[in-house]
């Protein structure tokens, strides 16, 4: 009996000091994440200093292409005009998880002194000017290039299958075209195989690096754009009583549109913005024109409060025209939905961020009035976006330049918390939901 006793006693020391030695999933991840950084940020670095704009991003998309492929990843090009979708098949069954970046740059002339600073430019609405990666899309596409690497070379191990989607046109498509993630999900991007859940991550210029912030729920708001055509009767600007002025009639609408926000809607349940960003009437001092055209952009982060700015832009306008004697012609472009981090995917999924980046590092955020077309994935399937941190240690959040400025810059040491990040939603999303699912 002594003999059986020590024998299995030595078995399981042996077990327990083997498992020990097996470096874990997650220590393999990050790794491979570290061993990877500088590749990463050279990446980066050319991406940058090759900006594309949407539907445009023919030489992003190729080297994205080529680097999937050489990995071993199952290449899909050309989706919604210059996508890339890779499908890497895990060695275990389970889920398809799916995770995205967007690859588009601004119509921005780049300040910033750095050495791999952008200086193409181009043609945007009849302007001449610079093309710059002014969001942090080049660091998406190099974060997600850096996790292909780390993933593919865990093939054999991973529980399920992984969709590598490399997005183009988030910052919309040119005119006149289609494109985006809406453009995407019309092409079945979340078909075959069919994605259960897709991650996706937006650097922020204002968030210290090693800090990631994240919101349940509503987290970014839908986005419209408005048009207003408010017709008169044109006349001399001396003798205005002869017509109907639509600019005095466009000021008054503008003030009453800024009623809705501040007297019609219950503030307390969510933030909401009426903006007027442009008007556009007359030629000259003394003619009264016939007609103003204004522009300007919607915000909600609820649907209800969405419907009702709606109806009350179009109540206020036409009203305090009739009552000038004018008309108000109200177009309203419905262009992203919320974008809605699914709250039981977003509670299972933070404690993996927590322990990546420690939980003082993970902060729940308000939300924000900017809009994410990652939104038209999460009205498909349950999604979880949340923001990484790109603004140098010490620095404050007011000294560091916005997104779609020309300062626009992101300390690169970020970075590698991002392949980490999605690597490890991955991986864990897997473990918990491969039993529930059979390839």
């Amino acid at each position: 009996m002594n003999k059986i006793f020590t024998f299995a006693l030595l078995a399981s020391v042996a077990t327990v000091l083997a498992a020990y030695a097996q470096p874990t999933t997650h220590t393999l991840i990050d790794q491979k994440s570290k061993a990877l950084e500088a590749k990463v940020i050279e990446w980066r670095r050319d991406f940058h200093q090759h900006p594309e704009l949407g539907n445009r991003e023919f030489r992003t998309a190729e080297k994205v292409a080529a680097h999937l492929k050489q990995l071993g990843i199952e290449v899909k090009t050309g989706v919604a005009h210059t996508g890339v979708v890779g499908i890497l098949k895990g060695g275990k069954p389970g889920p398809v998880v799916a995770l995205r970046a967007d690859m588009d740059a601004l119509p921005v002339t780049e300040r910033v002194d750095v050495p791999f600073k952008s200086t193409v430019t181009t043609e945007y609405n009849g302007q001449k000017t610079g093309v710059m990666h002014a969001c942090g899309h080049d660091t998406h596409v190099a974060i997600l290039m850096g996790v292909a690497e780390v993933l593919s070379s865990m093939k054999s191990d991973l529980k399920g299958t992984v969709k590598f989607i490399f997005q183009p046109a988030e910052e919309g498509a040119p005119t006149g075209e289609q494109g985006g993630a809406d453009l995407m999900v019309k092409e079945g991007v979340l078909e075959h195989p069919k994605v259960d859940v897709i991650f996706g991550l937006h650097i922020n210029s204002q968030t210290e690096v090693g800090k990631i912030r994240y919101r349940p729920g509503a987290t970014m708001a839908a986005v419209d754009w408005l048009t207003i055509d408010v017709k008169g009767k044109q006349t001399h600007g001396a003798a205005p009583w002869s017509g109907v002025d639509p600019i005095v009639t466009s000021a008054q609408i503008i003030t009453g549109l800024q009623t809705i926000v501040s007297r019609n809607l219950d503030i307390t349940n969510a933030p909401a913005v009426v903006t007027i960003g442009a008007i556009h009437g007359g030629i000259r001092q003394n003619i009264i024109p016939e007609e103003v055209k204004m522009i300007g952009t919607i915000r909600t982060l609820d649907e209800e409060m969405h419907r009702q700015v709606h109806k009350r832009i179009r109540e206020v306008a036409t009203s305090i025209a009739e009552g000038a004697g004018a008309t108000a012609d109200v177009k309203i472009e419905v262009l992203y939905p919320v974008t809605y981090n699914d709250p039981p995917l977003t509670e299972e999924m933070v404690p993996s961020l927590e322990a990546l980046a420690g939980k003082t590092n993970v902060i729940v955020a308000p939300a924000q009035t900017g809009a994410e077309d990652f939104s038209f994935f999460q009205q498909k399937v349950p999604g979880f976006f949340f923001f990484l941190g790109g603004m140098p240690v010490g620095r404050k959040k007011h000294e560091a330049a916005p997104h779609h400025t020309p300062d626009f810059y992101i300390d690169e040491s970020g970075m590698v918390l991002g392949v980490r990040s999605l690597s490890r939603l991955t991986v864990d999303y897997m473990e918990k939901h491969s039993s529930k699912k059979v390839q």
